[in-house]
């Protein structure tokens, strides 16, 4: 860049060119890395959740929800891209805003997480891990949606959206 543009220019050229990063529709619709993963092929984890009181930016009366994802290194199944070779966990946290659509959203979260739809494991720079299937985790605070945070006043609606157009109500 030279010294007559800002960054913020050069950003919104690239956004306005589409070459900006995918957006959170695009990235649910292309699945993980480009493939479609199956329904079911979660491996073994656990989600929990906990009440932060500090609010997220775009949602500065409400405490914060912050979702607890936790899988360990395991064993592929038939399932998975490898049977029988190991695969290494993941522990995440994504937040939701602690209000009436928030608590919506964490309730759907959970009714996915339950029917292993959330998670799967894949290919990720030649090794096989625990990753997020179609629906984008808010996995920072703050920071917008360029870096998976808040601000992102349309985030709540896209997955729910998400959510139902796999069968999760």
């Amino acid at each position: 860049m030279g010294s007559g543009q800002s960054s913020e220019k050069f950003h919104c050229n690239r956004y306005l060119k589409r070459q900006g990063p995918p957006s959170l529709a695009q990235q649910a619709n292309e699945g993980v890395n480009g493939m479609r993963t199956p329904n079911g092929c979660q491996p073994e984890g656990q989600m929990t959740w906990v009440i932060l009181h500090k609010d997220l930016p775009g949602f500065p009366d409400d405490n914060t929800l912050q979702l607890n994802y936790i899988f360990p290194d395991g064993t592929q199944t038939e399932k998975h891209p490898h049977p029988g070779q190991p695969y290494a966990g993941l522990r995440l946290c994504a937040y939701l805003p602690d209000n009436h659509e928030g608590r919506r959203v964490l309730k759907l979260l959970d009714k996915a997480f339950n029917q292993e739809l959330l998670f799967t494991v894949a290919t990720k720079d030649g090794k096989d891990m625990v990753t997020t299937t179609f629906i984008p985790l808010k996995t920072q605070p703050d920071g917008g949606s360029t870096v998976d945070g808040y601000p992102d006043s349309d985030y709540l609606k896209i997955v729910r959206k998400l959510l139902r157009d796999k069968g999760i109500v």
